[in-house]
């Protein structure tokens, strides 16, 4: 997975960054908030930082654990490594008293910025110079699964693996309602062949007087 970001004030400022621990699974809400990071310990601390982001998830992970409001916690988050750091470069920005401005903009729009984000996270991936970084396990039991998906009138199954998250949690609903739905129709294709022999069985023969009588 490769993460990248802009600067637009500081000359157009380009980074690049390998984010490892793709043996625990890969979302894109792990190389976009590696992106975040390096785009705040790029920024100076006392100068104000609009960062233009098209990612969610990112904005609704970093609203919950800063601010007002009920205690949060890291405990169970899956990228909970690198929202410490997050959080670390925004308290140092909260205390120097400098502004911080997170916009979601629409991806693959036309927008410049992000656009180009997008361009130095691709070299990341490409790249063989590009360090990797946030790649320690966490030792947390990883889930495999196959999903399905549907193309025109064809089903194909992509390998997926994950730690337990909102998405491990669906397969194995999904799985669970699968294997219910074969153990009915196993019942029932059982019991329909029973029926079936027990009608081979029944002797149907030609009885002359019964024919005369009629």
């Amino acid at each position: 997975m490769g993460a990248g970001y802009v600067n637009l004030r500081k000359q157009r400022k380009r980074q690049q960054r390998k984010v490892g621990r793709e043996e625990e699974g890969s979302s894109s809400n792990r190389p976009d908030l590696l992106a975040f990071v390096l785009a705040l310990c790029g920024t100076s601390v006392t100068k104000p930082m609009l960062y233009l982001c098209d990612n969610q998830a990112l904005l609704k992970a970093v609203k919950r654990l800063v601010g007002e409001g009920e205690k949060a916690t890291l405990v169970g988050a899956s990228d909970a490594d690198i929202l410490l750091e997050a959080i670390k470069e925004l308290q140092k920005r909260t205390t120097a008293g400098a502004a911080m401005f997170l916009v979601k903009v629409k991806s693959h729009r036309g927008e410049p910025a992000n656009g180009e984000a997008d361009i130095q996270a691709d070299k990341a991936i490409s790249s063989k110079d590009v360090p990797t970084e946030w790649h320690d396990w966490t030792n947390r039991a990883v889930f495999t699964w196959q999903e399905p998906h549907l193309k025109g009138c064809m089903v194909s199954y992509e390998d997926r693996k994950s730690t337990q998250d909102s998405g491990v949690r669906k397969a194995i609903r999904q799985g669970s309602a699968e294997e219910e739905v074969r153990k009915h129709l196993d019942h029932v294709t059982g019991a329909w062949k029973q029926i079936s022999k027990q009608r081979r069985r029944v002797d149907v023969s030609y009885d002359p007087s019964i024919a005369t009588a009629l």
